[in-house]
């Protein structure tokens, strides 16, 4: 009895530990969107991606990421006046699409899966963040071809997110990876020693 007692006690601090080491990444490159960089050159994606993939339970996989744009949006307003705008219900809408996303790559994180996952996530919150920009302003007719001028005209966009989220998935998952190496506390798996 004593022996799993000491185990529970043994999973439950490597729990804490990674949980706390996850949520201090998270925040930390959130915090990057405060500092100059291309427009939507941003870690958004991969956060969600990242979140999905290495929370658990799975409700943190969905509140940490939002939580951790809220606090970087907050302090953009603080900042510069551009942290909080209308299209936030929709943007968060599409990074708990991400988180989901991110889910399935639970089972498997892998390079290809990953550049999956963040080409798939990015191209979701190009169609979905500018079919809302279309219908939501008036600078762009209510109309089949102003649809596609706004897709048009948010194409260098694509390509900035696609790119933040590859970069900062690289960044995340793979400083992830070599913490895990280095700290075996922080990894998901149950060692051999400490198993019931």
């Amino acid at each position: 009895m004593r022996s799993i007692s000491k185990t529970n006690h043994l999973l439950n601090k490597r729990f804490h530990v990674r949980f706390t080491a996850l949520v201090s990444v998270v925040l930390a490159v959130a915090l990057l969107r405060l500092l100059p960089h291309p427009p939507n050159f941003t870690p958004v994606g991969a956060i969600a991606l990242f979140g999905g993939a290495y929370f658990k339970p799975k409700y943190w996989a969905f509140l940490v990421p939002i939580a951790a744009m809220l606090i970087s949006d907050i302090g953009l307003e603080l900042l510069s006046g551009r942290g909080l705008h209308a299209l936030m219900p929709v943007i968060y809408s599409l990074i708990l699409a991400t988180v989901a996303i991110g889910l399935l790559l639970q089972k498997k994180v892998s390079f290809g899966r990953i550049c999956g996952a963040a080409f798939g996530s990015s191209l979701l919150f190009f169609v979905g963040s500018n079919f809302a920009v279309w219908v939501m302003s008036t600078s762009y007719p209510s109309t089949v071809q102003g649809l596609l001028a706004c897709y048009t005209a948010a194409i260098p966009f694509f390509q900035n997110t696609l790119g933040g989220t590859l970069f900062y998935s690289a960044l995340m998952f793979g400083g992830w990876a070599l913490a895990e190496h280095k700290f075996p506390i922080l990894g998901a798996q149950t060692p051999k020693a400490l198993a019931v």
